[in-house]
């Protein structure tokens, strides 16, 4: 919570700005889509869309593992989950969870690198009475030790089930050699020891940190109408106070060093009933290079297709079951990915191919041009889909405000069907190409006793 100024003070700072807020430049927005930022900072998009009589609003905030050194690992989800417990106005879970049913609120809450965000969904002439309940939730939570005494097991079983999974574990150990001493700001599920030692100041210092109005994005989205929407979050959400800073330069964001040489290993576990191989780089991030975020989509969408010269020397000649490629948009350095699930008889063959598919990807007869256009086809269908369900708009929206910006989002469908082979010829080779990358292998102890794959599965 900010500290306490005279009031003097306070109506100088609003008036300041509410005089940035009158000058605020309008982002660009699909049709449909309204912007605001109230003079506290609180930017509010309400999007208009009547196909069903429901209303949701969600709650971004630029947060999330990006922000977390070893310390405050997985904190911020833990923050998540405490969000949906007791606050000013709803003293206990209790009384939180009957308001919802009050409601009629289908609601729910995630964390990711970059944001973390909270939702609800009801009746569209519920929309006021669900601003209050956000903002009850938002401004004033109340962190009791015997509420986080509850979730502190919930959120750490999320961890264990995680490290049930094979691929998680595969995962896991590449993300851990691919970003070094920062891994803690690319892994959002935390670390247990953190989780479960956590304690309300500690939730307090999150809260203190990034829960303001101006690093926060609220979206009403449904069968609602903009100029009604804005003059209720502004009557609701006005009183929130601007923190007086920006926290993203009062407390920075290390910079991510670049990987300097390749690494491969062999992981034996005994709960990986089958193989699996995963090929990682460092790729691009928004605040560098966002032209490569958008060709990075398109390159993973053509190797993706049936047709492709990857997926058939490797799933069509029966050497993996499987093959993905894949990249995460970020503000800061992404994660490019290849996963494979090998043919368990034909490991080294399928590795191989595949390190000969990786040298050819900068050929320009990689791919032919109908791929091309058939991958920004698929990527167009794909957002009109993405697009068809009301409720899902803010999280679309919110994710790109916090790791790009509205402009990004807004242009995006376009801007895909704009790459060039120039584009993604730069990618590779800023990213790809002959660059270092962690690669794993995950087997269980038969099988690594009797494919020996550390005798193969080494950087060529």
């Amino acid at each position: 919570m900010t500290s306490k100024f005279t009031k003097q003070v306070m109506l100088s700072a609003v008036g300041a700005l509410c005089s940035l807020s009158a000058f605020a430049q309008q982002p660009r927005l699909p049709e449909g889509y309204f912007w605001k930022k109230l003079p506290n900072g609180l930017e509010v998009i309400v999007i208009e869309n009547a196909k069903v009589p429901l209303a949701t609003i969600e709650i971004a905030v630029k947060n999330g593992a990006y922000t977390e050194g070893p310390e405050y690992s997985g904190l911020s989800h833990l923050f998540e989950h405490m969000f949906f417990k007791a606050n000013r106005d709803y003293p206990n879970q209790e009384k939180f969870l009957k308001r919802t049913q009050e409601l009629g609120a289908i609601w729910n809450g995630t964390t990711a690198n970059e944001r973390v965000n909270y939702y609800f969904t009801f009746d569209r002439d519920s929309l006021g009475a669900g601003l209050k309940f956000m903002d009850a939730a938002i401004q004033y939570p109340i962190y009791k030790e015997e509420d986080m005494k509850k979730e502190r097991p919930v959120v750490d079983g999320e961890f264990q089930r995680a490290e049930s999974d094979p691929g998680f574990q595969l995962y896991f150990e590449i993300q851990k050699k691919l970003w070094g001493d920062l891994i803690t700001r690319k892994m959002p599920i935390g670390i247990h020891e953190v989780i479960n030692t956590a304690t309300p100041e500690k939730m307090m210092i999150i809260k203190n940190k990034y829960y303001f109005p101006n690093n926060s994005l609220l979206t009403i989205c449904g069968d609602v109408k903009h100029e009604d929407a804005f003059k209720k979050a502004e009557e609701i959400f006005g009183g929130w106070a601007n923190s007086g800073f920006d926290p993203h330069k009062k407390y920075p964001i290390p910079d991510f060093k670049p990987l300097t040489k390749s690494e491969f290993f062999v992981k034996e576990m005994s709960i990986a009933q089958t193989p699996n191989m995963e090929f990682s780089w460092q790729g691009p991030g928004y605040l560098t290079d966002s032209a490569s975020t958008i060709a990075a989509d398109v390159f993973s969408t053509i190797v993706g297709l049936n047709s492709s010269k990857l997926q058939q020397a490797l799933v069509d000649k029966g050497l993996a079951s499987g093959v993905y490629v894949s990249y995460a948009t970020g503000k800061y350095p992404g994660l490019v990915d290849v996963g494979i699930t090998p043919n368990p008889n034909k490991l080294k063959e399928c590795y191989d191919e595949f390190m000969h598919q990786l040298s050819m990807w900068g050929n320009a007869d990689y791919y032919t041009d109908e791929q091309l256009a058939d991958a920004k086809a698929i990527l167009l269908r794909a957002s009109l889909r993405q697009k068809e369900k009301p409720s899902s708009l803010p999280s679309q929206v919110s994710y790109m405000w916090c790791s790009t910006s509205l402009e990004y989002y807004t242009d995006l469908d376009s801007n895909y069907q704009k790459v060039t082979r120039a584009d993604i010829k730069k990618y590779l080779d800023t990213y790809i190409i002959n660059k270092p990358m962690v690669a794993g292998l995950i087997i269980n102890p038969e099988q690594n006793k009797l494919y020996k794959p550390a005798s193969f599965f080494v950087a060529k």
